[in-house]
């Protein structure tokens, strides 16, 4: 093998350690090709190493490097499994940039608490990574993302810009950049990076995806403008390119893309086509079910449906709390609380169905562990006129005190 030879003369010292991931790559490969002999055969060279050397091959950093990569880019329900993988490569060979731009990373994916900007994690590891990636201008955007979330507009501006000039073909970077002037609210420069970016890979189901994104920033934008009735063709302009790109994310997804199939129902929800949104979000719950991903997603988004389209605010508050109870610290299970408060505040302000209102109120507390609140809004509830489930709640609580 050419590549190994190459490889010896490089890398003399790591030879080994990285020929288990080479050979162990070759041995699946040829496992899934039923090349059974050939697929042993690299089985026994990879035991081999793992005899020579001082360690187990699991506590080897390129091993634990390699299964980082491999977790982060299969599905998000190992983004948690990369970020341990390469904090162990960490412990073993903190200097080296790829394990810290994977870890890097790994966290701006799974880190979703709030932090000041002089303790949060993220921050501090991606300009670690950065240090030691220099050269990455991918890196350079996902720290301009997290600076814009406490402020630091100036510093966040000179990172893309610094990217654009140096990687201005680049998909990733476009589509990223795209992703930050969405976030400052520049939908019109967003949309102009993220096309540039799908004219170099047209192929790409996130650039679609972020495209989306922006055009429904750009809705907002809009409707918030007021003159609902003028705008009315512009709106339904965009919305149908939202559509477009949320279909071609779609498409493009050969396992099934759950928040743009999420977002593609409401919004056939949002132009009336009501079955049509019914029949996509059956579908989505099937296969978040199916693949065991992101069904908390498929709740927020069909809780939106029921609240804003089919304006069933008992079946809203069924899918709200659904989405929170499975992930309550996802972005989806904060916005599933937020309007869940909304809900309950204008029923109280109304003094309509109030025993249900702090019904509502008590739930949230009691998902976030707030025991003593959700004992004073089950009370309140109470007060109101008896439900089972208010009182189970209530004496459930009582008990852990």
């Amino acid at each position: 093998m050419t590549s190994v030879k190459l490889y010896r003369e490089c890398h003399e010292e790591e030879f080994h350690k990285a020929l288990i991931i080479t050979f162990g790559i070759v041995a699946w490969l040829n496992y899934h090709m039923k090349n059974y002999t050939e697929c042993e055969s690299y089985m026994k060279k990879v035991q081999k190493i793992n005899e020579n050397i001082s360690c187990e091959s699991s506590s080897v950093p390129e091993v634990l490097g390699e299964k980082g990569w491999a977790f982060l880019k299969f599905s998000q329900n190992y983004y948690e499994r990369a970020r341990q993988s390469f904090l162990k490569a960490l412990d073993l060979e903190p200097d080296v940039g790829e394990w810290n731009a994977g870890y890097a990373i790994a966290l701006y994916r799974t880190e979703f608490e709030d932090f000041t900007y002089e303790n949060s994690s993220i921050i501090k590891q991606l300009r670690r990574a950065i240090e030691t990636n220099p050269d990455d201008d991918v890196l350079k955007i996902f720290l301009a993302m997290q600076l814009v979330k406490y402020k630091i507009y100036e510093e966040a501006e000179r990172l893309v810009e610094k990217a654009l000039q140096r990687s201005p073909d680049h998909p990733h970077v476009l589509r990223y950049a795209g992703k930050f002037y969405k976030s400052k609210g520049c939908v019109n420069q967003g949309i102009a990076l993220l096309r540039k970016a799908l004219e170099l890979s047209p192929n790409s189901r996130l650039t679609h995806h972020q495209l989306a994104q922006c055009y429904k920033r750009k809705k907002i934008q809009l409707l918030q403008k007021g003159n609902r009735h003028a705008r009315h063709l512009e709106v339904q302009e965009i919305r149908d390119q939202i559509i477009y790109h949320l279909e071609m994310a779609i498409r493009l997804h050969s396992t099934g893309f759950i928040a743009a199939m999420s977002d593609l129902a409401l919004h056939y929800g949002e132009q009336r086509d009501i079955l049509q949104a019914e029949e996509m979000f059956q579908k989505t719950f099937e296969t978040a079910k199916k693949k065991n991903d992101s069904l908390h997603v498929v709740h927020f988004y069909y809780a939106k449906f029921q609240h804003y389209s089919e304006r069933s605010e008992a079946l809203a508050i069924k899918h709200y709390m659904e989405c929170r109870k499975m992930n309550i610290d996802s972005p989806e299970g904060k916005r599933s609380a937020h309007n869940l408060r909304k809900i309950a505040g204008e029923h109280i302000n109304k003094n309509t169905q109030v025993g249900e209102a702090y019904g509502i109120l008590g739930f949230i507390h009691k998902e976030k562990g707030e025991n003593t609140q959700a004992i004073e809004c089950y009370e309140k509830a109470l007060s109101y006129g008896d439900k089972d489930e208010y009182l189970t709640n209530l004496c459930a609580l009582r008990l852990s005190k």
